[in-house]
């Protein structure tokens, strides 16, 4: 059996900005991005396949962002920590990555907040 289901604007919104805010708060809040990095790979999945295709976009961008940077200091995070000799490497790998993820994941956010958001149904097959 099929039922009808409504997806409002404001939730397709929100599962737009999802993945940019929790990202930021996380790299924000040091401790916090390793717990992010394993929770973002169920959120990430979890809006994949979102029936609005703006949704989806906004979350495939906002992924490729955090993990690319992400992927990249795990690549030459090494160096620039030895650069330092000491925990201003730590500080300088996180401020690179917080470079990258916080200006455009803000963006992002904000230009998810003002697009033109619309109610969309959607078929949900019931089997009982």
């Amino acid at each position: 059996m099929k039922v009808k289901k409504v997806i409002t604007a404001a939730q397709s919104r929100f599962s737009a900005q999802l993945f940019n805010i929790a990202s930021v708060i996380a790299t924000l809040i040091p401790p916090l991005l390793m717990v992010w990095i394993a929770i973002s790979i169920f959120v990430y999945a979890s809006i994949a396949h979102h029936p609005n295709p703006r949704t989806a976009y906004y979350n495939r961008i906002s992924g490729y962002r955090f993990y690319g940077a992400a992927g990249t200091m795990m690549v030459f995070g090494q160096p620039v920590y030895k650069l330092f000799d000491n925990w201003h490497g730590l500080v300088a790998v996180w401020a690179i990555l917080a470079i990258v993820v916080v200006p455009w994941g803000l963006w992002s956010i904000y230009k998810a907040g003002h697009e033109q958001w619309q109610d969309m149904t959607i078929e949900v097959d019931t089997n009982e």
